[in-house]
């Protein structure tokens, strides 16, 4: 993985990521060299550095969701084209954040349109304003509020969005004919998970969400994780329900220490989740859920 010229564009990542943690930015760099890997009916992942990336190959043409970062997004594309002669005609945004939208600017001049959920172009734009940096960047041209869907090739594409979880933005990318979904930042696959506050985020809904999602799609639905401990990314129901159980946990625990008088300073000291199952802090974000729990439940 070539770090230097990534760190290059640091002030500006750092910017779009808006996280407020230097571990998890650190923790999001240091992933290996960039893999592409066929899922299956034309649709397949690329991991580098920052959020997966899902792509679609057609006859009509390629479909992208999330970028990365600037270096990433190169790469994809430089890798896509090899595989296809036809031109990107979509790139879905799961949400805002700079590693899944850093790399949209790449696309500039290459693809038709950019697609995201009302919410995510807000906060998108937000960001971008707060750091001065809308010039280098690609917005979406057509938002939905709940559902929006289009067909290319053999595949049907619909997007679904149930509500706030980890931003108020979070749309679901189904692949209907080769039955993937990307969830993007709904899913931290046995890692601690980062929650934006700021943009609209709700623990207690994102279990509603997750939920949701359960019920929406099939049992061999195969679901893309945002981000995932030693990079599994990909996973079925049982993975969602996983998160659901830690979130519910996380909240249980917290109101328990509430209701025996700790204060918040002493709740942020608590080193792991009971009963959640087996979860890491790959991305330094336990004492950040404790805290955003703790505010919910205030």
């Amino acid at each position: 993985m070539n770090r230097r010229s990534f760190l290059k564009n640091t002030t500006l990542t750092a910017g779009l990521l808006s996280l407020g943690s230097k571990e998890l930015f650190a923790a999001l760099i240091q992933q290996p060299a960039y893999q592409l890997t066929s899922l299956r009916n034309d649709v397949g992942i690329f991991t580098e550095k920052g959020g997966t990336i899902a792509y679609y190959l057609s006859k009509d043409g390629i479909i992208v969701v999330d970028t990365e970062f600037t270096d990433p997004a190169q790469h994809l594309i430089a890798e896509l084209k090899k595989q296809s002669n036809q031109p990107f005609k979509l790139l879905i945004n799961t949400h805002h954040h700079g590693d899944h939208t850093g790399g949209n600017i790449a696309f500039k001049g290459l693809v038709e349109h950019v697609i995201g959920q009302e919410n995510c172009l807000s906060n998108y734009k937000r960001v971008a304003a707060e750091q001065k940096s809308e010039d280098k960047q690609l917005f979406q041209d057509i938002t939905f509020k709940t559902e929006w869907k289009t067909k290319l090739g053999k595949e049907k594409i619909k997007a679904y969005y149930f509500g706030p979880a980890h931003t108020s933005g979070d749309a679901i990318i189904h692949f209907e004919h080769a039955n993937i979904a990307h969830l993007g930042d709904l899913m931290f696959n046995k890692v601690y998970p980062f929650i934006d506050k700021k943009a609209g985020a709700s623990f207690k809904n994102w279990i509603t969400v997750l939920d949701k999602t359960i019920a929406t799609f099939s049992d061999d639905t195969l679901f893309i994780f945002g981000h995932g401990s030693k990079n599994q990314v990909t996973g079925g129901k049982e993975d969602l329900k996983g998160m659901t159980n830690y979130i519910e946990q996380l909240l249980s625990l917290v109101d328990k220490q509430i209701k025996a008088g700790k204060s918040k300073e002493e709740i942020l000291q608590i080193t792991s989740i009971p009963n959640a199952g087996q979860w890491n802090d790959e991305f330094k974000q336990l004492k950040s859920n404790l805290d955003a729990a703790y505010s919910e439940l205030v």
